[in-house]
């Protein structure tokens, strides 16, 4: 892939998916630990976290896809960017919403937390890979930034009871 190519998959498909996990991923954390904390019941996280994920994600593919119509940016269709969004903020969203399945809260916890792990760091990972961002200022950015909205989660969380 010629660097001009490769700057056009980076704007186009990476940055939007990349918007979309950050916000799903760092979005949803608050939410879906506080219910965890205040309810005990971890289907209610689940489905607070389900509905976070779905609504953020729609959200946030239409804010993508009306920010502009890619002629003046070169940013591409806002249709596929909007959608690329969407998905990505879903899925970011979904992935430690899923544990809250696990009848068992501490269990669901658990793995949630690991979950959040991982995902943040492939969030650093994806920035120093197409952003070119140094991956350990990039970490450093990404769980700094994810710790202070999980710890906010689950201190309210603890608060509320």
């Amino acid at each position: 892939m010629n660097k001009k190519n490769a700057a056009t998959f980076v704007i186009q498909k990476v940055q939007p998916g990349l918007l979309g996990l950050m916000d799903g991923s760092v979005s949803t954390l608050a939410p879906i630990f506080a219910t965890a904390g205040l309810t005990g019941q971890p289907i209610k996280a689940f489905y607070v976290g389900l509905a976070a994920s779905l609504g953020a994600g729609i959200s946030m593919g239409l804010a993508e896809a009306l920010s502009d119509d890619g002629t003046v940016t070169g940013r591409g269709s806002p249709v596929v960017r909007g959608s690329i969004t969407a998905f990505a903020t879903a899925l970011g969203g979904m992935l430690h919403t899923l544990p809250f399945l696990i009848g068992n809260l501490q269990h669901a916890l658990h793995l949630a937390y690991a979950v959040v792990i991982f995902e943040l760091l492939a969030i650093a990972f994806i920035r120093y890979r197409f952003m070119k961002t140094p991956l350990v200022s990039t970490i450093l950015q990404v769980i700094v930034g994810g710790g202070i909205v999980f710890v906010l989660g689950i201190f309210l969380g603890k608060a509320g009871t």
